[in-house]
């Protein structure tokens, strides 16, 4: 499904545009483009993870590739250097481009000679495998890769001035330390012959950074060359890695990776006659799922929000795991994850975040705690496993007293009509975050809907885990009942749909965003049925578009249609209009309760077949534009946009 030919692969400015990613489940990543030219400060072929799964630094950077073949030089790769001057033009030698599962494949044609280029990764290790198959030619080909580096956090950029890096032979490849303190990296083959260097390499331009209004220009060592003469059929591996004992055998190592990427298909609960683009999420799922060691459990797991960029989030864990580990089967992980955020706990509240350089996590939401609820109520649905439950139940019915009585930024039940507050001025609580200085974007102070929605779903949850335990639950059924009979000052009779936030600092709040959505499409709903199909009406003709909702009505006011520029630009328009995929899955879920047509409900999903070959190749984009044509944005991978997608099409499977 994902594969390009000339049309895609000689145009820079399109394959420039199309990236890929492999990971290895601790936080490491490898990615690029597909014509190979640096775009973002984030692409490289070893981005290890330091600090599992976080610490994310850029060791290999890139591989320069020439093929001398009939006494002819063929470059292969291709650079863009400040002033966006193109040199050399690799990319007008590649012929084909496709992905073999995540594993991305590249076709080089030279005379009658091809050679083939894969890249993948190592689970549970921070070791990348470049490997290249001379398919055809009648000579032998000789093939001469420049190996550069760096030692940077993904989040910068290298201005390298006389950094001295130290470069040595080790057996079949190179020692790279980048500086006393740091940890050493190597890059070996199976059979390239390897000599050290050291020449850096000035002013690359990274077209993405200069459209982010950020750094644009990084510097890289050229830290080695390797050289190999193949006979058609042969082949050649080069290996990127922490540890200097990594196999360097690349067939046995693709045919681990191999072996990895079919179980998870094999035990994922998408059915065989579902289309290819929707199995395919089963591997992009994968992507997002890490291992994080808590205390004395080496084993604990969580999930990365995003890619590039994004490190664990609580929010985003707790609502992309249903998606990533119900519906792909892995129950076992699923259990894992809410068993690991349980430990992290703290005043009622899951953090927000963990920090990419391992300080301490941060607390600062109000609805990650709320999804916590429905990821286990989802969890124990589909697993009837009552010894997590049991395990989990005293902390549950500690984080509903810290609500109670009040915890961080105001969060607290008003005890005049059951509802949560929160919020306190310089705060981003809900999932609408952005933040600019001291400017919260949307900072919505009150009572959100979404969060009430949420806080209604999660008492009622809880009475339903004290009735399987055996504990008592009419105090919880005491307070839902409550919320749902003042969950009617959400209501606008004069607009049609509900207020987004009330009680707030100014009144209330009737923009029309899609947070009411979530009033209709969690498991318990607090809407009469007349409302809700209402809200999915409007939510349908002023919100939806083909690759989820926008966040905020095109004809109100701070409506922004264009998401893009520099920092400023993009956080003020973040939740202003700009379309967030994840909510195609509330959408869908909604729009199924209240019409209970399938097949329509599905259709919604659709458009997503296309756009998985667009932005980040086999996956799905954070966001995208407001306005039409919906250009993808942001982050090329999201946890949660790939999560939705897989639960709403199983939803409507039956």
């Amino acid at each position: 499904m994902i594969d390009f030919g000339r049309e895609v692969t000689s145009d820079l400015q399109i394959a420039s545009r199309r990236e890929w990613l492999v990971t290895n489940g601790i936080g490491g990543y490898a990615s690029g483009t597909i014509s190979g030219t640096l775009t973002r400060r984030y692409h490289g072929l070893l981005v290890a993870a330091l600090l599992p799964p976080l610490g994310r630094t850029v060791l290999l950077s890139h591989l320069d590739e020439t093929a001398t073949y009939n006494n002819r030089s063929y470059p292969l790769f291709t650079n863009t250097w400040i002033g966006d001057h193109v040199d050399p033009h690799g990319y007008q030698h590649l012929e084909r481009f496709h992905l073999e599962g995540t594993i991305p494949v590249w076709r080089y044609a030279v005379a009658d000679a091809l050679l083939e280029k894969r890249v993948w990764m190592q689970p549970g290790t921070n070791t990348t495998y470049i490997r290249y198959d001379l398919q055809r030619g009648m000579l032998p080909l000789t093939l001469g890769i420049k190996a550069f580096v760096n030692y940077r956090d993904s989040h910068t950029s290298t201005h390298a001035g006389d950094w001295q890096m130290h470069v040595e032979p080790v057996d079949r490849g190179l020692k790279v330390q980048a500086f006393p303190e740091a940890v050493p990296f190597y890059i070996r083959s199976d059979r390239a012959d390897a000599v050290p260097q050291h020449t850096w390499y000035h002013s690359y331009l990274m077209a993405w950074e200069v459209d982010r209004g950020l750094d644009p220009l990084d510097d890289h060592l050229h830290a080695g060359d390797f050289s190999v003469t193949l006979q058609p059929g042969e082949s050649v591996t080069v290996v990127a890695s922490l540890d200097l004992e990594a196999r360097l055998d690349g067939a046995t190592a693709e045919q681990d990776r191999r072996r990895h990427e079919a179980a998870l298909v094999a035990q994922s609960q998408i059915p065989n006659d579902a289309p290819l683009w929707v199995q395919r999420l089963a591997l992009a799922a994968d992507q997002f799922i890490v291992r994080r060691a808590v205390g004395d459990d080496p084993d604990g797991r969580s999930v990365i929000a995003g890619y590039h960029w994004f490190g664990d989030w609580g929010r985003d864990t707790m609502i992309s795991l249903p998606g990533l580990t119900l519906v792909t089967g892995r129950h076992a992980e699923a259990a894992r994850v809410l068993r690991t955020f349980a430990r992290y706990v703290d005043q009622g509240m899951l953090p927000n975040r963990f920090p990419d350089q391992g300080e301490t996590p941060e607390y600062n939401t109000v609805d990650a705690t709320l999804w916590y609820f429905e990821a286990i109520r989802a969890y124990h649905a589909e697993t009837n496993d009552d010894s997590l439950l049991r395990d989990l139940f005293p902390i549950l019915r500690d984080i509903i007293e810290w609500h109670q009585r009040g915890t961080r930024y105001s969060i607290h039940v008003d005890q005049d009509d059951g509802l949560l507050y929160a919020g306190e001025p310089g705060v981003q609580l809900t999932w609408m975050d952005a933040k600019i200085g001291d400017w919260v974007v949307t900072p919505r102070i009150g009572k959100p809907i979404e969060i009430n929605a949420l806080w209604y779903n999660a008492l009622r949850s809880m009475a339903d885990f004290a009735r399987r335990l055996g504990e008592p639950a009419d105090a919880y059924d005491t307070l839902a009942d409550r919320v749902r009979a003042n969950f009617t000052r959400f209501w606008s009779t004069s607009a049609g749909y509900c207020h987004d936030v009330i009680d707030g600092p100014g009144g209330n709040d009737i923009a029309l965003r899609p947070n009411q959505l979530f009033a209709v499409s969690l498991h318990h709903s607090p809407l009469p049925a007349d409302q809700q199909r209402a809200v999915v009406a409007m939510c349908a003709q002023h919100l939806l578009t083909s690759y989820g909702l926008r966040s905020l009505a095109a004809d109100d006011p701070a409506y922004k249609g264009q998401y893009g520029g520099s920092p400023f630009d993009r956080d003020s328009t973040y939740h202003q209009g700009t379309v967030w995929s994840w909510l195609i899955g509330p959408f869908v879920e909604a729009h199924l309760r209240v019409y209970g047509d399938p097949a329509l409900a599905r259709s919604f999903l659709l458009p997503f077949e296309h756009h998985l070959a667009a932005h980040g190749v086999g996956s799905v984009s954070e966001v995208f534009t407001g306005d039409a044509p919906f250009l993808p944005r942001a982050a090329i991978a999201q946890a949660w946009g790939v999560a939705e997608l897989l639960r709403a099409w199983r939803l409507t499977s039956g």
